[in-house]
């Protein structure tokens, strides 16, 4: 498969620096032209809807190519590297890329206290215990949101979030765009960031062109035309932050001559591998893996991850070399490799990788203004 690495000049983090622009924060940070060029008009309500997964590759092979996404996609651009929900979403929240904001997969490297720590749930990777009785990514790498700023900026409640994890707590999708809608009828100018965990979850188990993700998303496209039919003077902004892929999984456990050279289980994702290698046996990794992997991975050392600056041209957070293997193995094909056996056995639609179908994600944008 053909390599796709990000596109840092037109990506994800670009769309937050739009949105913070036009609200009169501006730090010189990239925004998106395109995004810009729509923000040059006064709305009442800015929408940003982050639909988990929802790739270009996934609206193509799911969705009628009439139908109300494809028939507002005004461009496709990238996503960050990995292509990941933690990598992303803390990009579209931050305007920051992960090298600079740290939180670079599902489970990160600490060095701080010397453990791979699945982020979103503060647990140890390797026995699901509580890392510590603080929360560790907040605590090393913590951040300003966009909705913060915005607020803080304005001096009131002027930005809001729609998630499932916060207040008021929307349990289905029905209830993200009902908290929308309500949102936007209300007065004043106003941000709103909203967040869905699909189509993502479903193709995890389901697979990407599966009918049960096919149905899903035919419903989300559905309710999102049904809710934007009802606003006015706003800006509706949909995307994704990464895309999918169907794949074939393996457990590391399977090649013990691979991991018997590596210092602890591989951290940042599954097609993202970050890698400390003992230093005796790096010889023996090398071997092993390019005789395991070679045509399936891209093996970088993190000398070449940072010249790349693969994970973003900004400037690095503290701790960002330190989080940091000896190499990262980076999925180019449809071969995934999971820590454990149980989720290489559970596993169908992945991301985190560096192919067309992770990488590339739509920017739909809905204008319903009736401007005097």
């Amino acid at each position: 498969m053909k390599v796709k690495f990000p596109d840092y000049n037109n990506c994800i983090t670009n769309i937050p620096n739009s949105i913070l622009k036009y609200f009169g924060y501006e730090e010189g940070r990239k925004t998106s032209s395109l995004l810009d060029s729509y923000l040059k008009k006064e709305y009442d309500n800015v929408v940003v809807l982050l639909l988990d997964g929802m790739g270009k590759c996934i609206i193509d092979g799911n969705l009628d190519k009439e139908g109300f996404f494809q028939s507002h996609l005004e461009a496709v651009y990238s996503s960050t590297f990995p292509p990941t929900t933690v990598a992303a979403t803390t990009s579209m929240l931050s305007g920051m890329n992960p090298c600079e904001h740290g939180w670079l997969g599902w489970d990160c490297y600490f060095p701080q206290i010397n453990k791979n720590v699945t982020v979103f749930l503060n647990k140890e990777m390797e026995t699901g215990l509580s890392a510590a009785d603080y929360n560790v990514a907040f605590r090393y790498c913590g951040y300003e949101d966009i909705v913060q700023k915005i607020n803080r900026i304005c001096g009131k409640e002027t930005a809001h979030y729609v998630l499932p994890f916060l207040a008021p707590y929307p349990r289905t999708f029905e209830d993200i765009t009902n908290r929308i809608a309500d949102l936007c009828s209300q007065p004043g100018k106003k941000f709103i960031y909203g967040y869905w965990n699909e189509p993502d979850t479903t193709m995890h188990r389901k697979g990407c062109y599966s009918e049960e993700s096919k149905q899903l998303l035919q419903d989300i496209e559905s309710r999102v035309e049904k809710m934007c039919s009802g606003l006015d003077k706003t800006l509706f902004i949909i995307t994704a932050d990464h895309g999918h892929m169907d794949s074939k999984c393996v457990a590391i456990g399977d090649y013990p001559k691979i991991q018997e050279c590596l210092v602890r289980l591989p951290s940042i994702e599954p097609r993202a591998l970050n890698l400390f290698v003992r230093q005796e046996k790096k010889e023996q990794f090398l071997s092993e893996f390019q005789k395991e992997f070679g045509e399936k991975f891209l093996l970088m050392s993190k000398e070449e991850v940072i010249q790349r600056q693969l994970f973003g041209p900004d400037t690095e957070h503290p701790s960002f070399r330190d989080m940091l293997g000896d190499y990262l193995a980076i999925a180019v094909s449809d071969l995934t490799i999971c820590c454990t056996k149980e989720e290489a056995d559970i596993l169908i639609g992945v991301h985190a990788g560096m192919t067309d179908e992770e990488m590339e994600i739509p920017l739909i944008i809905i204008e319903r203004c009736s401007f005097s």
